[in-house]
């Protein structure tokens, strides 16, 4: 009967699990950059022999061009045989980024929207309508 490490070691090293197992190198070889690169890395793949790198800004890319020496000495460290060339690029994709859940107020609401508006321009009218329902509101 076989060991559970032995049977995970097999199936680590099948076939079917190289991409996974590129994948899990290229994320360890991107955790081993120096911080000012790492950050600028959106994600990084490989594609026949060229190692490609998603980067976030323009900046970064300059950042890359400049340590394509070192990333190469990091490839000889991991291993990573296969790979002639190193390309970077920035994504055109713009990253939602998550909105904050809004807070409750520190402060109970003293007004009751009780006011005269007597604004004559007709959007500065509308702003404080619209000021006086949101007071209401709460």
């Amino acid at each position: 009967m076989k060991k559970v490490d032995d049977i995970l070691t097999h199936l680590k090293y099948s076939p079917e699990f190289k991409k996974l197992n590129t994948h899990t190198t290229l994320d360890k070889l991107i955790n081993t950059l120096p911080l000012k690169l790492k950050k600028g890395v959106k994600f990084a793949y490989v594609k026949k022999e060229i190692l490609f790198f998603v980067l976030t800004h323009p900046v970064y890319k300059m950042e890359f061009t400049h340590s394509k020496e070192l990333i190469r000495s990091l490839l000889k460290t991991f291993s990573i045989a296969n790979i002639e060339d190193i390309r970077f690029f920035v994504t055109n994709v713009i990253e939602k980024k998550e909105e904050a859940p809004q807070e409750k107020a520190f402060f109970d609401e003293r007004s009751y929207g009780i006011f005269e508006n007597k604004i004559q321009d007709k959007k500065l009218h509308q702003k404080m309508e619209l000021i006086r329902s949101i007071i209401k509101s709460t």
